[in-house]
């Protein structure tokens, strides 16, 4: 992205950020015609990093005007996606996108498609690249969205996005609506998705089209969502860096994202340097997540939310990542700190039975090309282990793995595909479910998955540490699938004194079940 490969190699993600600001000067941008963050009809974007990364090195910030000259009518809105608040009985963003700026954008919602007479005003995320930095040319894009509150819990709801020119109650445009359904007030059995790595192509969309028929009451993306900064070394010398990818993919999700919540943790690929600092300036532009994390200014992706009887934490691996650098540290510990005392709140309350947690980097994996994290194991598995986590799901390495149930680094149960895993006496599972649809890669073992059963005793691979690669040889892979695919997970509460259940199952984008297992968790 314009920083030349040797001396992008030396320096952390804010360093580079302020390369690239620095490079691309307001004498440049002026003279190229570009825009960068700033105010349009209906909001404006610059998040706080952004904000001063712009004030610091004098990138102009200019308002558009052109929306005057366009017919709204004309312009159609694309690339809905939904994500929770806070609170998912009672909070919801919608969030899409438009191709040119637009006049006073909205949200119409109501409990029927022929009564949206409730409308929201909506906010304006612009987010300019300008050429150079990437392998487009000047580009701009705007992101809109409505934060619902005061919903009411476990209700279906009818909701339409619009600007003047373009009301979505009007007779002729009530096919472009969409329904969102709040979560329960009480515990109820529901069924939620999950993968990693997904980006743009066919696989993708195969895997899209047969998640959105689990009926999933929301999806994780365990990181790496569109990959429009290919190489993912979090270096402003990743020259294939395209923005444009960003459009493609949330046209591509669309079919799921604008029914079903996508909540996305941020991998490696998600980082690009040109927006902020941090790397996730261009992710606050595209998406609005809860923000009950830790530090929302350095790690935007890192929240929570309890669905049900599930709590699911959303953690940043860069932060601790040894393999891939370039925002390690980043939160000063103040992550994992965050982490301990969200376990501990979930372990205490009555109303959970449930934790799962998703992240991008593998803490257990014998991929040949990224295996396992060592500070994942270093820094969160001691902590999954105390408070006894029911499941962990993560992306990175583009297959499918499932671990047995480990304890303190060592198998401390086997779990054949069919198993039950008991985490309070047992240990915690690991999955890695990254093979949404980018290229995958490979084992070393035999494949193992359901119906093609491959025991060994041990698969040789590797970790990343500190001092870089170090060899090991593990005898927790269970599973090994290398095709595409997904996971789906029933969830069934239970009353007291009895078992609640977290059913867990591979399916690959044919729709063969690749593997089964259960957590059971005694409900008190």
């Amino acid at each position: 992205m314009g920083v030349p490969e040797k001396l992008a190699a030396r320096m952390n993600m804010a360093e580079q950020h302020e390369y690239l600001r620095a490079r691309f000067s307001r004498r440049t941008m002026i003279r190229g015609g570009a825009v960068t963050l700033g105010a349009v009809a209906g909001g404006a974007f610059v998040p706080g990093t952004v904000a001063q990364a712009a004030t610091r090195t004098s990138v102009p910030t200019q308002t558009y005007t052109n929306a005057e000259k366009v017919d709204g009518a004309l312009v159609a809105p694309f690339g809905r996606h939904l994500a929770w608040g806070n609170d998912p009985r009672t909070e919801i963003t919608v969030s899409w996108q438009v191709p040119v700026a637009v006049k006073k954008p909205f949200v119409r919602i109501g409990a029927h498609p022929w009564d949206l007479s409730h409308k929201i005003d909506a906010e304006v995320r612009t987010l300019f690249t300008p050429a150079g930095v990437g392998a487009s040319g000047n580009h701009t894009q705007y992101y809109v969205h409505a934060k619902l509150t005061h919903l009411r819990p476990g209700r279906t709801y009818y909701y339409g996005v619009g600007h003047a020119g373009f009301d979505p109650a009007e007779a002729h445009l009530l096919g472009t609506l969409g329904t969102f359904t709040t979560a329960p007030a009480h515990k109820e059995p529901f069924t939620f998705t999950a993968f990693g790595d997904e980006g743009v192509s066919y696989h993708g969309l195969a895997n899209n089209s047969l998640l959105l028929g689990q009926n999933p009451a929301f999806h994780l993306h365990a990181g790496d969502i569109a990959y429009a900064d290919p190489a993912g070394s979090g270096q402003a010398s990743d020259t294939g860096f395209d923005s444009r990818v960003w459009d493609q993919f949330l046209a591509q999700t669309e079919s799921v994202a604008k029914s079903v919540p996508w909540m996305p943790a941020y991998g490696n690929h998600d980082m690009e340097a040109w927006y902020s600092p941090n790397g996730y300036g261009g992710e606050e532009a595209r998406w609005n997540l809860p923000d009950n994390g830790p530090d929302k200014k350095n790690l935007p992706g890192v929240y929570s939310f309890v669905y049900g009887n599930t709590a699911v934490i959303s953690l940043d691996a860069n932060d601790i990542s040894f393999e891939i650098p370039a925002n390690l540290g980043i939160s000063g510990g103040t992550q994992t700190k965050w982490l301990e005392a969200q376990l501990k709140k979930y372990r205490a309350s009555k109303d959970v039975d449930f934790v799962v947690v998703f992240f991008h980097h593998c803490a257990y994996c014998t991929s040949t090309s990224h295996a396992s994290e060592g500070g994942v194991r270093q820094e969160w598995v001691p902590l999954f282990e105390k408070y006894t986590v029911d499941l962990v799901i993560n992306g990175h390495n583009h297959q499918y793995e499932r671990t047995d149930v480990i304890k303190a680094g060592k198998v401390a149960k086997k779990l054949p595909i069919g198993g039950t895993a008991y985490p309070e006496t047992d240990g915690v599972v690991y999955v890695t479910a990254g093979a949404a649809g980018r290229s995958l890669y490979a084992f070393t073992a035999p494949l193992s998955y359901e119906g093609h059963e491959n025991e060994v005793e041990s698969v040789a691979s590797f970790i990343n540490t500190k001092d870089g690669k170090v060899n090991e040889t593990v005898a927790w892979s269970r599973v090994r699938y290398l095709d595409y695919s997904f996971l789906r997970v029933d969830v069934t509460p239970a009353s007291r004194g009895r078992f609640a259940t977290l059913r867990v199952r591979g399916i690959a984008e044919t729709g063969e079940e690749v593997d089964h297992f259960t957590v059971a968790r005694r409900v008190r």
